[in-house]
């Protein structure tokens, strides 16, 4: 069995990874989910991702764990990787979350991690792989407060996916949330995991 670490996002409980996560048993992994409280200190999560890592080598993280994946794998390069995928980030910052964040509620549930969704730069700094996976079925709850500029899933633009260095993105009709629940993006993640590439 192949290790691969699982991040889920922002609000998402643990138990939702769980059909991502026996999908990719069934393909001959041994997922396990990173579980970590969103609005608390950001840079905590980060840090505890790193020892939660320490001898697993693969990583699939959705939304915010994704940028926790990007994020843990560029501030400790003593955390070995051989590859990873990151599915619906918001790596570069988020339209979105700027616009929820304007709310008072919206800043109280985003917590730690409302600096994160200004606009930022990512770059990928490893040899390992890097895939990215990208929706553009605009359906989600970042358009609660209107629809989103550009091509999106609802959340996340596919713009705001986007990585200096990455190896490959696929683009995927889906919505931000159900991203994790396609077998064309599971099938994906399996190849990419194993080769290097999604296609």
């Amino acid at each position: 069995m192949k290790p691969v670490v699982l991040v889920p996002g922002l609000w998402m409980p643990e138990v939702l990874m769980a059909p991502l996560a026996a999908q990719l048993a069934s393909r001959g992994y041994e997922a396990r989910v990173f579980a970590y409280r969103g609005r608390e200190a950001y840079d905590g999560n980060v840090d505890a991702l790193a020892r939660f890592a320490r001898g697993k080598t693969l990583f699939v993280g959705h939304s915010l764990g994704g940028v926790l994946i990007l994020d843990m794998l560029t501030r400790h390069p003593e955390v070995a990787a051989d590859a990873a995928v990151l599915i619906g980030a918001p790596v570069r910052g988020c339209f979105a979350g700027r616009r929820f964040g304007g709310a008072a509620f919206g800043r109280w549930m985003m917590g730690g991690t409302c600096a994160l969704w200004e606009e930022r730069s990512a770059r990928w700094m490893r040899a390992a792989p890097l895939g990215v996976v990208a929706g553009t079925l605009p359906m989600g709850l970042g358009r609660a407060f209107g629809a989103l500029p550009g091509a999106n899933d609802g959340v996340v633009r596919v713009d705001e996916t986007t990585i200096d260095g990455m190896t490959e993105r696929m683009l995927v009709r889906r919505g931000h949330s159900m991203l994790i629940f396609s077998r064309r993006v599971v099938g994906m993640v399996d190849r990419f995991l194993s080769a290097g590439h999604f296609q």
